[in-house]
């Protein structure tokens, strides 16, 4: 159960003891104000232990004095990511003795100015700009004079270092599980063009089927909308093609939900009939049936080399690399992928 001290969370440790992140919380900062068993505070503990989480050393600031890093996000309300990729911000800034101030701008660039100047006031050690969706920005001048981050975002010359998610090896790597499996007949439900993660997820679809000399079959790419009705519409689109796929790859979890949906409503099992990928690994996928095999959108470890970054250069003086960090999505084995069982031509009387 052990794991790297510099991986561990507080979600970690909520997962592994079965309780919420808030009770976690509640028992690792001592705090007496809610009801919590002995019980339940004894195994929390535990398993903070085994696992190696380091809470906030509070005496160590105490003696030291607070040193701020800055937090802007866009969104927050919208998505998990973004709490997610604030975890491991704060766990990072925690472990270096130093306290996370976040802001979020609500995508308005008026609050955003504003929330910036605040944040600065505070004469951080540096800041972290963060957005919800992975896109090019231009930072404000202000941003200059203050040793800066970007998290899945980037400026288009690269003037500071930025954190991504690797999307097109991710999409590569969801369809490649595909591929290995067997598959030949292999769909794609994708997100809303316009946005660069949908754009690079399919570039990945595409570059596996290349890769192994798979035709990129027109009528197997779908476009959906993040949600999960659009993954039930098109998966049963795609079940009542002349040759259906016998593999699909959602590109994100919640339209994977659906794809199930609409493959049990036609009597087929998932990985049987019709082997599942998804995408994002959120909390859903563990609970789906089958559980549901995806590839991790890993915000947290972004928020993490963010603030990591921040603390290396202030801590040598010098300015890191102005380069563009595109950080692995690595997949998530669980029990929705199976070899064909019966080929495409067999299974097309099926719908």
């Amino acid at each position: 159960m052990a794991r790297s001290r510099s991986k561990v969370t507080m979600m970690d440790v909520a997962r592994e003891a079965g309780v919420s992140q808030s009770t976690v919380s509640f028992v690792v900062n001592g705090s007496t104000s809610v009801r919590i068993s002995d019980a339940t505070r004894q195994r929390v503990l535990e398993v903070a232990e085994a696992l190696g989480y380091r809470r906030f050393s509070h005496s160590a600031l105490d003696h030291k004095g607070s040193r701020v890093i800055g937090f802007l996000v866009d969104e927050i309300s919208t998505s998990p990511f973004a709490v997610a990729s604030m975890d491991g911000a704060r766990e990072v800034a925690w472990e270096n003795d130093r306290v996370l101030l976040v802001s979020s701008s609500g995508s308005d660039p008026e609050l955003e100015r504003s929330a910036i100047e605040t944040l600065l006031s505070c004469r951080p050690e540096g800041m972290v700009i963060a957005s919800i969706l992975t896109r090019r920005i231009e930072p404000p001048a202000a941003l200059r004079d203050v040793p800066t981050v970007l998290l899945n975002c980037y400026e288009s010359d690269n003037g500071f270092p930025s954190v991504v998610p690797g999307e097109v090896a991710g999409g590569h790597t969801a369809t490649r599980r595909l591929i290995d499996a067997g598959h030949r007949r292999i769909a794609i439900i994708g997100g809303e063009p316009w946005m660069e993660a949908a754009r690079d997820r399919l570039k990945g679809y595409r570059q596996a089927l290349a890769t192994a000399d798979i035709a990129a079959a027109p009528e197997l790419i779908r476009e959906g909308n993040w949600l999960p009705s659009s993954g039930y519409e098109q998966t049963r689109a795609l079940m009542a093609l002349d040759e259906p796929p016998t593999g699909i790859f959602c590109c994100n979890d919640s339209m994977a939900i659906g794809c199930y949906e609409a493959l049990k409503e036609q009597g087929l099992r998932v990985p049987e009939d019709v082997s599942v990928v998804g995408y994002d690994d959120q909390e859903v996928a563990r609970h789906m049936y089958p559980p549901l095999t995806t590839v991790v959108l890993p915000h947290d470890e972004m928020g993490r080399w963010a603030v990591e970054t921040l603390v290396t250069e202030v801590a040598s003086g010098q300015k890191p690399p102005l380069r563009r960090v595109k950080m692995e999505c690595p997949l998530v084995e669980r029990c929705s992928v199976a070899a064909p069982r019966v080929s495409s031509s067999r299974r097309s009387g099926m719908h």
